[in-house]
């Protein structure tokens, strides 16, 4: 076939990346630097800060342009928008702006918009720290929302520092994230390893049911299988009764809303992500390796760690990677069976796109993820001596 044909056979697939995942993936995060609601709103403000700096005095010009542009704003139903996201850095403006802009609009033809108006309406209005919000939020982009998922602020003279203790969250959650998706790789790859060995040594009819065991969870919605686990693991769940049959406890132990609940749970949904390239691998290695290395005088944990195990590597990299970057991105499982603290990344997310409609922020923090995981798979495609690449 030639390589005209060949290239002209990949086009609808190509064309439809690039339409259904390419394109939205670039475009959801391009908002994470994107900044149009201020300056929809307040063009004429934004203008006249043009040349000004802070710390020092907001020029009175600027006040009467604030005052055009809020009334402006405030008819063109743009004013929402531009006032949501000003109160990401100015909490509590979000309401005075609403309120600035009615008193405006209301105002006698006579009256002077300045910074003593501004002032009796709320003194953030009137104050340096505003429109330096205002100013960083001009346009087309900014580093805010980038920032602020590193846990970095503009400070008062506009260099960047790390946020006060109480609002440096985003760092945590990210490590938590990467520590629970750890966990969840280590453990699936130490229950995965020997089931996927056993797999390469039993007859094809055994292996066929051990398979079919093994690909059961994917008939039953991640939603279903998550739930089951909140009734096995409860206080009065299975697990529990069990125990305290067997006397191995005397009272029930708080197995859900906690770390080990997510553990078990996404461990038991990611586990044949492990098994299955595991096997594809270790079932073509020759047996008779290991048994030449038992008769050249090698005991058989030497032989399986000098001989069968880096034939495996290949497997575990790809296996532990597939895992770890399903786990960096889970949501419902954490979400259902984890408490306040065992929350990751991808919650936040969900949280700023679906209640508080911060798509910036939710962005940025998809942005960070997306960079980790990058980060990590060049990592271990450096480390697998790009092996990790071709069995991915």
């Amino acid at each position: 076939m030639s390589t005209r044909r060949k290239n002209a056979l990949l086009l609808p697939l190509t064309g439809f990346l690039l339409v259904f995942f390419v394109a939205p993936l670039v475009w959801l995060l391009s908002l994470a630097v994107r900044e149009a609601e201020v300056p929809r709103a307040l063009p004429k403000t934004l203008a006249l800060l043009r040349d000004w700096q802070p710390p020092t005095a907001v020029p009175a010009a600027v006040f009467v342009g604030f005052a055009q542009d809020l009334s402006a704003a405030r008819e063109a139903n743009t004013l929402a928008d531009a006032a949501r996201r000003l109160n990401y850095e100015v909490n509590g403006v979000r309401s005075t702006l609403m309120r600035a802009a009615r008193e405006v609009s209301s105002a006698p033809p006579q009256t002077i918009f300045g910074r003593d108006f501004f002032h009796a309406i709320d003194p953030n209005l009137a104050s340096t720290a505003f429109f330096a919000a205002v100013k960083r939020a001009r346009g087309p982009v900014s580093s805010y929302y980038l920032l602020a998922a590193l846990d970095l602020v503009h400070n008062a003279q506009d260099s960047i520092e790390r946020a006060t203790e109480n609002n440096r969250i985003y760092i945590d959650v990210l490590l938590r994230t990467l520590g629970i998706s750890a966990s969840v790789t280590l453990m699936c790859l130490l229950l995965g390893f020997p089931v996927a060995m056993l797999l390469t040594q039993v007859t094809e009819k055994v292996a066929d049911w051990l398979m079919i065991l093994v690909l059961l969870p994917f008939w039953t919605s991640l939603l279903v299988r998550t739930a089951a686990w909140v009734v096995v693991l409860q206080r009065e769940g299975m697990v529990n009764t069990l125990l305290m049959d067997l006397g191995l406890i005397s009272e029930p132990l708080t197995l859900i809303y906690n770390r080990t609940g997510v553990l078990i749970a996404m461990t038991h949904v990611l586990l044949p992500f492990m098994i299955l390239p595991l096997y594809s691998v270790l079932k073509g290695i020759p047996p008779h390796y290991m048994r030449a290395a038992t008769s050249l005088g090698a005991p058989p944990v030497t032989a399986f760690f000098r001989v069968y195990l880096p034939m495996a590597a290949p497997a575990i990299v790809a296996g532990s990677l597939m895992v770890f970057i399903l786990a960096m991105g889970y949501y419902i499982t954490p979400a259902l069976v984890g408490g306040g603290a065992d929350q990751m990344l991808s919650y936040f997310v969900a949280t700023y796109t679906t209640d508080t409609g911060n798509w910036g922020l939710a962005s940025a923090l998809g942005l960070m993820m997306l960079v980790t995981t990058l980060a990590l798979y060049a990592l271990a495609h450096k480390v697998s001596g790009g092996r990790a690449l071709s069995m991915g």
